[in-house]
């Protein structure tokens, strides 16, 4: 397994079509080498989840593959990236469920608004028919995908003051991932929606350039951002999956026994990264309380009903998001 530096230059789009054909060309009796890439830092349960894959994957295929790690965005933002799988030039992704679903529209059923209360309900909707059909529905997007993995649920941080009713976040500027789902849902609350960086939010709320963000404990603690605001409302508003994916491309290089290998070392990883989550939510939640004003909004799905109301109307009508919707109220139904 390489783990490239932060410091290491991205690769060209011509180093990375160069690496694709020596994948697909390899010399016998050589480890073939598999390029993955995400955005998350090297703390990140995602970044974690991808070594665990790339260490199972050298000893499952007995070092005759290998995996080489751009954990931070190296290779560029998820966009590039996506664009650099679906032509074959990047073999693998652990891609945020937001930026994928500006490729698979269906992928807006997992920010529903309070369909989950908890990483543990989230990760149990990912075995649904429909979960599995979204992933499926990606094939002809040039993608194979695996399966999902969670960060934290979403909740509401503030710099100035804490959300306790709808009030508190009129006309405030609020950052967000730029996606529509989450751009109507805010929008619809009378916040400011404002798309930045994730690396730029420090910042963003140390010079008030931004008043709040919708974010998961991981990300809250991992960045530090409990130094630069003080005020955390606890929502589970929205849940926070990403999915790991594989070029077409690349896939179609690899023998049946290679497929079978990075299959379950790819669902193994994952099935560590969703355990590693359950417990870092609680470990997270118990530093936070420690050192910053924490608060539930226990009566937040009623209070954000209008806000609930205009992501309905844009996305449940959706077949195949209104049947996730009606799936995971039935595991509700059955537990």
């Amino acid at each position: 397994m390489r783990i490239y530096p932060l410091t290491a230059r991205p690769l060209t789009f011509a180093a990375l079509a160069l690496g694709s054909a020596l994948l697909s060309f390899s010399v016998p009796g050589e480890a073939k080498e598999l390029k993955l890439g995400l955005i998350t830092p090297p703390q990140h349960v995602w970044t974690k989840a991808a070594h665990e894959f790339a260490e199972r994957v050298e000893s499952e295929s007995d070092g005759d593959l290998s995996v080489a790690l751009f954990p931070a965005g190296q290779l560029g933002d998820e966009p590039a990236m996506f664009a650099q799988m679906q032509s074959g030039l990047l073999d693998m992704g652990i891609m945020t469920a937001a930026i994928t679903s500006q490729r698979e529209p269906s992928v807006n059923g997992w920010f529903t608004p309070f369909l989950f209360d908890s990483v543990e309900d989230a990760i149990q909707a990912a075995h649904t028919p429909a979960a599995e059909q979204m992933l499926d529905n990606l094939e002809d997007k040039g993608l194979h995908a695996f399966g999902y993995t969670f960060a934290g649920m979403r909740h509401i941080l503030m710099r100035d003051h804490a959300v306790t009713s709808l009030d508190d976040l009129d006309h405030q500027k609020i950052r967000i991932i730029p996606i529509s789902a989450m751009q109507t849902w805010w929008r619809a609350t009378g916040a400011v929606p404002t798309p930045i960086q994730l690396p730029d939010v420090y910042q963003g709320l140390q010079n008030k350039m931004i008043d709040g963000v919708g974010i998961d404990l991981d990300a809250l603690v991992g960045s530090g951002f409990d130094e630069v605001a003080q005020h955390l409302t606890l929502t589970n508003h929205m849940a926070f999956p990403a999915i790991a994916m594989i070029s077409t491309t690349t896939w179609n290089t690899l023998s049946e026994n290679e497929r079978k290998v990075v299959n379950h070392a790819m669902h193994e990883a994952l099935d560590w990264a969703n355990q590693a989550q359950i417990d870092a939510e609680a470990d997270n939640l118990a530093y936070l309380e420690k050192h910053i004003d924490v608060r539930h909004l226990d009566d937040a799905k009623t209070q954000f009903a209008k806000a609930n109301a205009a992501f309905d109307d844009k996305f449940s009508v959706l077949p195949l998001i209104s049947q996730f919707q009606q799936q995971v109220a039935d595991q509700h139904t059955e537990q």
